[in-house]
């Protein structure tokens, strides 16, 4: 059997595994996989759930589909609050330099959540 089709199998369900989560419990975007001598780069595609504006107890009523994050990028939620703590707004996206913040405060508290373990990681944030 030809060594180059032998070759291209691996690399084939690696990239399955990629795109579907397999190396879910690594937060980077880049991987190698290793067949005999050779090293491959696979680049890990990350896809997050996207909604600009949606109200409690609604759904998304701007924005909504789904975007892909680059390599600087993460899945991110964000959620605010009025200054009496009840829920006001939520918006999902694909953030760049994207971080964990709790409670910020000014005329409203807002929370934001940024993940990249998992294809539309941003749904159960």
């Amino acid at each position: 059997m030809d060594n180059s089709l032998l070759l291209g199998l691996p690399i084939l369900l690696c990239c399955f595994r990629v795109l579907y989560g397999s190396f879910a419990d690594k937060e980077h975007g880049i991987h190698e996989l290793f067949v005999g001598e050779y090293h491959i780069p696979v680049i890990e595609i990350i896809q997050c759930r996207m909604c600009h504006l949606q109200f409690p107890g609604e759904k998304c009523s701007r924005g909504r589909g789904i975007c892909t994050a680059t390599m600087e990028e993460a899945c991110t939620t964000g959620r605010i609050f009025r200054n009496d703590g009840t829920p006001w707004l939520t918006f999902r996206g694909c953030l760049k330099n994207c971080a964990d913040v709790n409670n910020i405060w000014s005329v409203y508290l807002a929370n934001f959540r940024c993940c990249r373990r998992r294809g539309l990681c941003n749904e159960d944030l």
